[in-house]
């Protein structure tokens, strides 16, 4: 396993982190065996992965309490990030929220504690008046965002400076490239890349848009009249399944899965961080062990993003896959 320094602390956290939301199980997921969850958290506890990325609307707080189960007498070990609900901006929501956590964490600090979505209702200095508060009291370690745009970056910035902006960012969701990332690494502000194989669709078990299961084919690459879909453009579901058989093509002939290439690729983008990959077994936690020990040639990581350009300039420039709600 790999280390980068998390930005404005001393910790080092594994470059392929465990995302927790699936966890929750639900509607988005499935049903999920606790058992499975835990042992997924010994896993990679057991494989150096550090980081686990996990919020209060996972299974309204579901997630949180499994793994404050799971890291019971090991909490030293793990490095954890959390998020408030949306809608808890203002520094007396933010603190009630945070203890909440914390309680069901069973932890007495939380090392990275983020803006889960942006509230314009809610003045950024006032947020980050409250995430200031909580640092020097010692219950959250650093403070970064998620989902925030240029434009909310750029007012944020006014007030401070978070650690991170964690984006969906992957080989079919590149939008962060265009302003986001630029902001980010002229400021020193670290990416967390989530949705790294797009809810599935860069595992290559999709080969057209039909055999996507209604609650995953919502996000911009579909159609806008597909059921759940909230965005109302045309999407790109042709082009979207060109760049997904290039870049089956691509792994199969260096011989890889084409999960292990997409993570493997985005740690190779400036500015990241870690990249957030879900897990809901030991076995899926091992093959993304695998991906953030995989270096990539250089001619591999040029013809994937080759391959995938026309579809990020047919997709543009707003990193929110499912709606508009980034600027």
């Amino acid at each position: 396993m790999q280390y980068r320094n998390l930005p404005q602390t001393d910790l080092q956290v594994a470059t392929v982190a465990l995302g927790c939301w699936a966890f929750a199980g639900g509607g988005n997921w499935g049903p999920q065996d606790d058992s499975d969850s835990i042992a997924t958290i010994h896993a990679a506890l057991a494989n150096s992965v550090n980081f686990l990325d996990t919020a209060e609307a996972y299974g309204d707080g579901f997630s949180e309490r499994l793994i404050g189960r799971a890291l019971k007498g090991r909490r030293h070990e793990a490095v954890i990030a959390d998020k408030p609900a949306p809608g808890r901006e203002t520094p007396e929501e933010l603190r009630r929220a945070c203890e909440e956590s914390l309680e069901r964490l069973g932890t007495d600090y939380i090392d990275l504690y983020q803006q889960h979505w942006p509230n314009r209702d809610v003045p950024l200095a006032e947020t980050v008046g409250g995430f200031e508060r909580l640092k020097q009291e010692g219950k959250i370690r650093a403070f970064g965002v998620c989902n925030f745009g240029p434009t909310d970056l750029d007012e944020l910035l006014k007030h401070g400076k978070p650690a991170t902006n964690q984006v969906a960012y992957s080989l079919l969701s590149r939008a962060a490239e265009f302003t986001i990332q630029p902001i980010c690494r002229e400021r020193a502000i670290g990416i967390l890349c989530y949705s790294p194989i797009a809810q599935g669709l860069l595992t290559g078990k999709y080969r057209s848009a039909d055999e996507v299961p209604e609650g995953r084919a919502r996000t911009k690459h579909f159609s806008g009249s597909r059921p759940q879909a909230r965005h109302g453009g045309p999407g790109a579901e042709e082009l979207t399944f060109r760049t997904i058989a290039e870049i089956h093509r691509l792994a199969e002939r260096y011989g890889l899965s084409m999960a292990q290439l997409a993570i493997a690729w985005l740690l190779t983008r400036p500015g990241v961080t870690a990249v957030l990959a879900g897990a809901r077994s030991p076995d899926q936690l091992e093959q993304n062990v695998a991906a953030a020990g995989t270096s990539l040639p250089d001619e591999l990581v040029s013809g994937l993003t080759e391959a995938s350009e026309e579809l990020k300039a047919a997709l543009g420039d707003d990193a929110d896959p499912w709606d508009y709600r980034i600027r």
